[in-house]
Order: structure tokens, then C-alpha cells, then sequence
């Protein structure tokens, strides 16, 4: 029966119905009054007529193929989903604009840093630590406010409502409090590395910040190049790493550490899940790239092909990690806990790959990155302490390399 409904064509039904007209007969008769009884009879008529119409045109409609009902736009969905856009309250607007979790980004660098600092000298101050902390967000402060005033001249953030430039209402303000947070930030890491006695850590963190200026400022502007990605790692892997590693490992005895494997493949790990977060953050803003130029990877090569390049990046940084500890250039210690983060990597396949057509839900992408960036650096970090904590002779070793 399903199947019969499913080849009806429209007005079919309709066409029976004026052929086959129901068998009811009604007959005038001859009395007082047989005027307004006929006109009754003729709207009863009339009445069954139109509800039948409208029971053939359910069942049709229920009844129709399903690819049929997945093709029509939802408009009821795609209103209310405007309209709750709409009503977004302002404190969600300032959350978005600060954007606390993409704050990781300076922390895991300096944690792996000093981590592997602390594999190779057994030192680590924590006074250091926590001003090299607070410098790094003081950049990354300046990074993401001198990305919103530069976007706003573009009018790449034009419709973006958590802009802070949009929040302020004033591009002037913005980027004077940007370069007022840098001119702070960079002058303690200079005051960091001058007490350290480590004039190589400077030279990093200087071109790690030199990257980030090209990336966003006028007039190079290399991100609407599609050149965004390997600037982001290159900042925070090699040059920011291992710069907080210079820094954190330089003593009265030892300023000058040497560059192991540990802290070359910790920074390049750092880099990758960074660099992750920054690629999955521009599914959502397509159309508003593509519209002012902003030649993004995704807006290169499309949201379904940016999902498969999401999984073989997942797939490329644990098959990387396991190369990395067969050829023992890191502990044992890092590949096991790095390890135990698979699931959240998991998650953020299978959540790109089922919804990076939704720009509603994909904006979320880039959280689960964060996500996963903190707790693979986190794991990263831990397994370099345990390496030096642990003694060696109960690390079993890797039977290829004996």
C-alpha cells in the first residue's frame, strides 16, 4: 500500500475524486422552504468535497518518496535557528569575543617547554614559569584584538555580533589596547630572557610574534593567502616550545641547553594540535571569507574535503608520535599517555565529519580542537616529568631497538 501511495502524482487523486463523485443524491422537494433546504444541501455537498481534497493531499504527502522530504528546505528550522542567533544575550557575546579556552595556546607550549627542560637539567622554577605565563597571554591578548580590528577592515567580521570591535563599537580602541597588551607582554620576555642569561630564547619568541604580526597585519595579511596554517606552526611549535625550553632549563650553571630530540618532536607535536584548532575554525566562516578574499584552505577546498583533511591529520600526529617513540626520540612515557587521549580525537573526527555542513553546530569544531590540544599537551607534558621521575631501568624498552 506504501508502495502504491509513494507513485501517486500530484492531483491524481484529485482528478478520481471529480470523475467519482460521492453517490449521495439529494433531491428537491416541493414545500415551504425547499429554497434554503437545497442551498444546505449543496454546501454539505461542497463541504465533503474539500474534505476529502484535503485527506488525499495528506496521505499524498505522507506518502512521498523520503529523498523527496529531505530535499525541501526547512524553513521553520532554519527561522528559529536565526531568530535564537538573534537573541544571543551579550554576556555569551563577550565570552565569545574573549575567547578563554583558545588561551591554551599559551599554555601548552610553556608546559611542554618546561617539561622537557625539566627532562633534561631535573630543574624547574615555578616563579618562571608563571611570568612567562602571564606574558604569553598578554601576546595572545594582542593576537586575537588586532585580528578583529584587521578583519573589521576588511569586512570579513562584518556580521560576526562577538567581534570586539563590533562589542566596543570602536576599531581605534581595540587595536590601541592590542599593541598596548604587546608592547607589556614583549617587554617581560625580554626582562624573562635577559635574567636568564639566553639571548637564543628571545630570538625565538621574537619570531614567533613576527608571525603572528604577518599573519593578520597589513600589509602582508598572509592569512587571506591561505598561509595562516603553517605560520600558527611554526610560532607555537618550534620557535615558542622551544624557546620557553631555553628559558626554563638556563641555570647559573647551565645556559646553554642543549637541542635534543625530546624537545624538536615535542615542539613539532605542539605545533600540529595548534595548527588543528586554527584549520577547523574557519568551517563556519565560508561564505564570509570567501566574500572579502580571505583565500582560507577551506575556502580553497570545500567543508567535505577539509573533514577528510581533519581525519588524516588526526591519523598523521598519533602516527607521527608512535614514529617518534620507536626511533626513541621521545620517552616511552609520552607515547602511552599521549595515547590515552584517542577518544577526544575521536570525538573531533566524527563531529567534524557529521556536521561540517551545519555552520550552526561546526562552529563548535574549534573548541574540541581546543580540547584535545590541551589534553594531548597536557599528557605530552606529563610523560617528559615521568621520564626524568621514573627511573630508567623500569621503563621497558622498545624491542626493535634493543
Amino acid at each position: 500500500m506504501a508502495a502504491t501511495f509513494c507513485t501517486l502524482s500530484p492531483g491524481s487523486g484529485l482528478k478520481k475524486l471529480d470523475d467519482f463523485p460521492p453517490k449521495q443524491k439529494f433531491f428537491k422537494r416541493s414545500y415551504l422552504g425547499s429554497e434554503s433546504s437545497s442551498i444546505f444541501f449543496c454546501c454539505a455537498q461542497n463541504f465533503l468535497h474539500s474534505t476529502y481534497r484535503r485527506q488525499l493531499k495528506a496521505i499524498q504527502w505522507n506518502h512521498r518518496p523520503r529523498a523527496f522530504i529531505e530535499n525541501q528546505p526547512d524553513t521553520f528550522s532554519t527561522t528559529r535557528e536565526e531568530h535564537k542567533e538573534e537573541n544571543i544575550s551579550r554576556a555569551t557575546l563577550i565570552w565569545r569575543a574573549v575567547k578563554l579556552p583558545i588561551y591554551s595556546v599559551a599554555l601548552i607550549p610553556l608546559t611542554v617547554g618546561s617539561a622537557a627542560a625539566y627532562l633534561q637539567t631535573g630543574v624547574f622554577s615555578a616563579g618562571r614559569y608563571f611570568g612567562l605565563l602571564g606574558s604569553s597571554v598578554l601576546v595572545i591578548a594582542w593576537l586575537n584584538l588586532s585580528n578583529d580590528a584587521y578583519d573589521f577592515d576588511t569586512g570579513a567580521d562584518k556580521n560576526k555580533k562577538e567581534s570586539v570591535v563590533n562589542l566596543v563599537g570602536s576599531r581605534t580602541v581595540t587595536l590601541v589596547a592590542a599593541y598596548s597588551l604587546l608592547a607589556l607582554g614583549f617587554m617581560l620576555l625580554t626582562w624573562t630572557s635577559i635574567q636568564a642569561g639566553n639571548r637564543r630564547a628571545i630570538l625565538l619568541l621574537a619570531c614567533a610574534i613576527i608571525c603572528g604580526a604577518i599573519y593578520q597585519c597589513p600589509p602582508f595579511r598572509l592569512s587571506y593567502q591561505g598561509l595562516g596554517e603553517p605560520l600558527c606552526f611554526a610560532a607555537f611549535g618550534p620557535f615558542a616550545t622551544t624557546a620557553f625550553y631555553l628559558l626554563q632549563g638556563s641555570t647559573s650553571d647551565m645556559n646553554h641547553l642543549p637541542m635534543t630530540g625530546s624537545i624538536l618532536s615535542s615542539s613539532l607535536l605542539v605545533g600540529f594540535t595548534t595548527t588543528l584548532i586554527l584549520f577547523c575554525s574557519h568551517f563556519h566562516q565560508i561564505e564570509g571569507d570567501r566574500a572579502v578574499g580571505k583565500m582560507s584552505p577551506l575556502v580553497r577546498i570545500g567543508t567535505k574535503t577539509g573533514s577528510k583533511v581533519v581525519k588524516l591529520a588526526i591519523l598523521s600526529l598519533y602516527g607521527f608520535m608512535c614514529a617518534l617513540g620507536l626511533i626513541r626520540a621521545l620517552p616511552l612515557t609520552c607515547i602511552i599517555l599521549c595515547s590515552l587521549t584517542v577518544p577526544m580525537a575521536s570525538l573531533v573526527f566524527n563531529y567534524v565529519q557529521e556536521n561540517h555542513k551545519d555552520n550552526q553546530k561546526i562552529f563548535m569544531a574549534k573548541y574540541y580542537c581546543v580540547r584535545l590540544h590541551a589534553l594531548f599537551g597536557a599528557a605530552l607534558a606529563a610523560g617528559l616529568v615521568l621520564a626524568r621521575i621514573v627511573p630508567k631501568r623500569y621503563i621497558p624498552s622498545i624491542i626493535i631497538f634493543p
